[in-house]
Formats: C-alpha cells, sequence, structure tokens
C-alpha cells in the first residue's frame, strides 16, 4: 500500500464518510496523475502530494453528503476541484466540469480516460456561454473570488425550480452575503470538518427566489 493511500484512509477515518475499496484507489490515482501533469502544466499550487489529499481531496468530498439530485456542474473546476472527488464518490450522479482553459480540460479527460470515470462531461468553455438545457440540480464552486459574481455569471445554470448554488468558502463574510442580489437568498452556511486542513470551510447553500 503507497503511502498516499495510507495517508488518506487515515484523513478518511476522521470524517463519517463511507468510500469504498475502488473510490478510494480512484481518490489515490487522481492525486497521483495531478501531481505528475502539475509538473508541466501548473494545474495547482498546491504542490505535495500529501497536501493534495487534504487540500484537495478531503476538502472536495465532504461537501458529498450535501449533494441532492443527480445533475451538478463544477463551474471554474480547474483541474477538476471538487467535481473529480465527488464524481468518485457519487457514481450514480452526473457531473459537468467546465473550465475555459485547455489544459485543464485535457488534464480531466485524461483522468476520466485512465480512472474509468464514466459521470463526468468535461466541457472547455467560459460560464455565461454555456447553454445548460433543463439546468442542473446545484451549480457547484470552489474557485470563484465571491459569492456576488458565482450567482451572477451563473444564474442560468440551475433549474427553475429547487435549483441551488453550492459554494466552497473559506471564512464566509456578512458583508459579502449583505452584496447577493435581491434575486438571490442564503438557503444555509453549513460548517465542514476537514481533517488537517487550517482555517475555517464553509458550504454556503444559496436559492433564487421566486
Amino acid at each position: 500500500m503507497t503511502q498516499l493511500r495510507v495517508k488518506l484512509d487515515s484523513l478518511i477515518a476522521q470524517t463519517s464518510l463511507e468510500v469504498s475499496e475502488q473510490q478510494r484507489e480512484q481518490l489515490v490515482g487522481y492525486v497521483e496523475l495531478l501531481n505528475k501533469w502539475n509538473k508541466a502544466y501548473n494545474l495547482t499550487s498546491v504542490r505535495d502530494p500529501m497536501d493534495m489529499l487534504v487540500k484537495h481531496i478531503l476538502d472536495s468530498i465532504v461537501v458529498s453528503p450535501s449533494l441532492e439530485g443527480s445533475r451538478f456542474i463544477d463551474v471554474g473546476t480547474g483541474p477538476g476541484l471538487p467535481g473529480i472527488p465527488l464524481a468518485i464518490m457519487n457514481p450514480d450522479k452526473e457531473f459537468v466540469l467546465l473550465d475555459s482553459l485547455g489544459k485543464r480540460i485535457r488534464f480531466i479527460k485524461q483522468v476520466i480516460h485512465e480512472l474509468k470515470i464514466a459521470n463526468v462531461t468535461p466541457v472547455q468553455s467560459r460560464v455565461e456561454e454555456y447553454e445548460a438545457g433543463n439546468g442542473f440540480d446545484a451549480v457547484l464552486s470552489r474557485a470563484f473570488a465571491s459569492m456576488v459574481d458565482m450567482v451572477t455569471w451563473c444564474r442560468h445554470l440551475p433549474k427553475q425550480e429547487n435549483g441551488l448554488f453550492l459554494a466552497l468558502k473559506g471564512h464566509v463574510a456578512q458583508d459579502e452575503i449583505d452584496q447577493l442580489p435581491d434575486w438571490c437568498s442564503v438557503n444555509c452556511v453549513k460548517s465542514l470538518e476537514v481533517p488537517e486542513l487550517e482555517g475555517e470551510r464553509h458550504l454556503v447553500i444559496l436559492s433564487r427566489k421566486g
């Protein structure tokens, strides 16, 4: 068993998440690919694979229990975060991973090919130009600078009825909530426990009014 796998097992043991043997292998495989590609393509500022397990994998999968519905879009996904780890955790749900940079989408395509992930669709597009069809159960993001930008640029993506925005944030400032547009409201703010991660992590769940 690799050091990465041992570390991942110890981190998962500090949560209440249920993660199968195959899912653990895929999560480690993703970190290995991210580390390999990162040297050439600079996909993440996190250089150490052990740190990636905490800052990328656990930080993503702790959101898994909050996913309600079957169709999700991860906007500004970068190298596939939180979309890839969440897709591994939820093989019965569909994930569209959206990013405007070709090198990131090429990496994601390689990941889903090598790890045999069947429920991810990578899309290279600017978020405002993406056609959402019937819409998504929720829009995910952990990369947007502000919730205001996220909901404004992604307003067309959630389903008309019960569609949500799920923003992964560190500290949640009240003034950021106060700046949200009138058509958007905060349903709840969940505090996330990420083993061995310094600083606060929160999931902000937002919806459209009316």
